[in-house]
C-alpha cells in the first residue's frame, strides 16, 4: 500500500518497492552488514540478497503518513550486532525521512545471519 502526502500543488505517492529499495539502499551503507536476507529463514538456510533483490528482505507497513520498516540483514563475523543494528536503525530512518519527508515510527531489524569471511 502506498503512502500519499498531500500539499497544494497536488499529491506524492510512495510505493512499498520504492521505500523498501530507499530503506535497502540505506541499509548496505551500514558498516558491517553484509547483504539482505530473505524474511523466510526457514530450516536454519538464509539467502544472502544482493543488487536488485533487496527489497525481498524489508517488509514495510504503512499507515496515514507514517511507515514502519522492518529489515532482515546478515552481519559480518567479529563485529558487534547491537552496534550494527542501532546504526542501521539510526541510518535508515534518517534517511528515509530525509528523502520523503515522511514520519518512520519505527525500524527493526531482525539479524538472520552471521557471514565469516
Amino acid at each position: 500500500m502506498a503512502v500519499t502526502q498531500k500539499n497544494s500543488l497536488g499529491k506524492i505517492e510512495y510505493s512499498d518497492e520504492f521505500l523498501s529499495n530507499l530503506a535497502g539502499v540505506a541499509t548496505m551503507d551500514c558498516y558491517g552488514i553484509v547483504g539482505m536476507s530473505s524474511q523466510k529463514a526457514m530450516d536454519g538456510i538464509v539467502e544472502l540478497l544482493k543488487g536488485t533483490n533487496l527489497n525481498k528482505g524489508i517488509k514495510i507497513s504503512t499507515n496515514e503518513n507514517a511507515v514502519s520498516i522492518h529489515l532482515f540483514v546478515i552481519v559480518e563475523y567479529g563485529v558487534s550486532m547491537s552496534a550494527v543494528a542501532s546504526n542501521v536503525m539510526d541510518t535508515v530512518k534518517y534517511r528515509v525521512e530525509k528523502f520523503t519527508g515522511l514520519t518512520v515510527d519505527k525500524v527493526d531489524v531482525t539479524i538472520n545471519g552471521i557471514r565469516v569471511e
